[in-house]
């Protein structure tokens, strides 16, 4: 096998594989709400149901990229699980400072409360999974 046909090194073994089953229930909590929110009652909070809805892509791309592997895989979940705690951060302050911005709550509001706080220490763990887990040979 060569080099361009090697699997991508793998990125989800032991806490590993609880990370992509935590970041796909995310994702499926985060696409449907916003998905309902947004077909049903989008005028009502506008920026809170956008929100969620961004939520859930970021969380299927990392889940994408823990399961493909790889080193380009790692990097790229590093940069989005480092922005979405960054986004955690933002929109959860800015909901306990303003809570009138936001009509109804987002996924990363008071962040994550809703969620049991899942939002705010996903990402927190991931970075430090990614960043002290070995990266397996292709399997």
């Amino acid at each position: 096998m060569t080099a361009a046909q090697e699997k991508p090194a793998r990125l989800i073994s032991g806490p590993g594989m609880l990370l992509v089953w935590f970041y796909g229930v995310m994702v499926v909590g985060a696409v449907s709400r916003s998905a309902y929110q947004i077909s049903t009652e989008f005028d009502r909070a506008p920026l809170a149901y956008s929100l969620s809805a961004v939520a859930g892509v970021v969380y299927g791309f990392i889940t994408y990229t823990l399961v493909r592997g790889g080193e380009a895989a790692r990097r790229a979940a590093l940069v989005c699980c480092a922005a979405e705690l960054a986004g955690v951060l933002i929109v959860g302050t800015w909901t306990v400072v303003d809570p009138s911005a936001f009509p109804d709550a987002t996924v990363w509001s008071k962040y994550g409360m809703g969620y049991v706080f899942i939002p705010v220490l996903l990402p927190l763990s991931a970075l430090y999974w990614l960043r002290k887990a070995p990266v397996r040979g292709g399997a």
